[in-house]
């Protein structure tokens, strides 16, 4: 009864009534709501506290940044219907709202735009090295045809481009970034993408700051991942993989697209790769000892630096790799103690 009536008492304030709507929408900073309600940030700080005690509001800390998204009140689905109706969602208040609401989805779009355009020789610089970007997307999607995703997770998301491209089957994403401007031009994308494809990007898409090295999820928390030209920066490719292993369901599969072994020293001294490339001996070794099987390998060359796609997946415990299994000494000793 407790949880009801804390629910009601947040709802009862007009401006923390805005916030739950506006949250039903997209997730939002704390800056961009005192944008929209026009209030100051620190006021709109107490709003939400109280809304996050009462489970309708969650907040979570990106760089310097806060951003809030609906919380885990069961009851929010619920209430859902009612914020939904024509009564409520079309009210002048609300329409008011979502028309600042559009103001905050340009500002992001714009973001966006300068990035790109700050940062578009240094992609292209990389691009030119090797074959179109849309023929190793084709061949990803290719690996993953028939492949359920369920739980997906992107790790080092960037503008959110893998989620694009996959999110659509997949029940639900996760995409993980350690960079904060990254995870804000990916959330401007999505919503970019979102409105011209009519998807439902947005919604099924939790953005997440975190490290490759500590992924902030529990053991066997997903179905499937993604790793889309991120392994280059690992100092430790095998510890990111036994990561990887940790937060995958036994029976999900991994995609890890990312360049053979080259030569180009320059892309570690200006670029930041922590590893020119990989072969395919080292990727497999990582990948077993990481518990991890790998199933299938594609070769894209078409320019100085050939792109690899390596498939793995998790067995169940019955069909792991024969060098855990028991040794014949082992399995001897088993059998005369059943005997």
């Amino acid at each position: 009864m407790d949880n009801i009536l804390n629910i009601f008492r947040a709802l009862a304030d007009p401006t923390r009534l805005r916030i739950v709507l506006l949250l039903q929408k997209m997730e939002l900073a704390v800056g961009e709501l005192a944008q929209i309600l026009e209030q100051s940030q620190p006021r709109i700080s107490r709003h939400i506290r109280i809304l996050d005690e009462a489970g309708l509001a969650e907040r979570r800390k990106e760089g310097s940044w806060v951003f809030l998204k609906p919380g885990p009140a069961s009851e929010l689905e619920i209430l859902g219907r009612i914020f939904r109706s024509d009564t409520v969602a079309k009210s002048e208040q609300a329409m008011q709202d979502q028309a600042q609401l559009s103001l905050v989805r340009k500002a992001r779009a714009e973001m966006a735009e300068r990035y790109f355009a700050a940062h578009a020789e240094q992609w292209d610089a990389i691009r030119s090295l090797h074959l179109p970007e849309a023929e190793v997307e084709r061949a990803m999607l290719a690996l993953l045809e028939d492949t359920p995703l369920g739980k997906m997770l992107d790790i080092g998301t960037g503008t959110g481009r893998m989620v694009e491209l996959f999110g659509a089957a997949a029940q639900s994403v996760i995409a993980i970034d350690n960079s904060p401007e990254m995870l804000r031009l990916a959330r401007a994308k999505l919503l970019e993408s979102e409105t011209v494809s009519g998807s439902d990007l947005v919604q099924k898409t939790e953005l997440k700051q975190g490290d490759f090295n500590h992924l902030p999820l529990a053991n066997g928390a997903v179905d499937s991942v993604i790793l889309h030209q991120v392994l280059h920066y690992a100092q430790h490719p095998e510890a990111v993989l036994l990561e990887v292993s940790r937060v995958l369901k036994s029976d999900g599969i991994v995609l890890i697209a990312d360049f053979a072994a080259h030569d180009r020293e320059d892309l570690r001294t200006e670029h930041a790769h922590a590893r020119l490339g990989f072969s395919d001996d080292s990727m497999k070794h990582w990948l077993t000892a990481a518990k991890l099987e790998l199933v299938q390998t594609r070769t894209l060359d078409g320019g100085e630096l050939t792109v690899k796609i390596w498939v793995a997946k998790k067995p169940t415990i019955s069909s792991l790799h024969p060098d855990s299994a028991l040794s014949a000494s082992s399995a001897e000793n088993l059998k005369r103690a059943s005997a």
